[in-house]
């Protein structure tokens, strides 16, 4: 049997998993095997990150309405429940971008639904 050098395979196969620890702390971006087990962590928490951007942003949209909603002399949950009456179906990131760079407009808004 021939001999088979793998030397540039694996050197390959271990730059491609430092490229994806860039900026990573300490020796977890440059030490191989620190490296791989920070990628399987970081992986993993990747996914989970995304769905509580996620969230997150919902929660800074109901703020932002909730404010521009009160000054206007009403209580977010009414605000809500008079949309949904009236059948308008703007959601609550489009809300919140008007409630903050719009604000005439979402005073018409409010008092379509009052």
């Amino acid at each position: 049997m021939t001999r088979v050098k793998r030397g540039t395979i694996a050197h390959k196969k271990r730059e491609r998993v430092l490229k994806k620890t860039k900026g990573y702390r300490w020796g977890r971006r440059t030490k191989e095997r620190a490296a791989k087990e920070a990628l399987l962590h970081g992986l993993s928490r990747k996914f989970k990150g995304r769905k509580e951007k996620k969230r997150t942003a919902r929660a800074h949209w109901q703020v932002k309405i909730n404010a521009a909603v009160r000054a206007e002399g009403m209580s977010y949950s009414a605000f809500i429940r008079a949309l949904k009456k009236k059948n308008v179906v703007l959601d609550r990131k489009v809300l919140a971008d008007l409630a903050e760079h719009e604000p005439i407009i979402f005073k018409k808004i409010i008092e379509f639904v009052r």
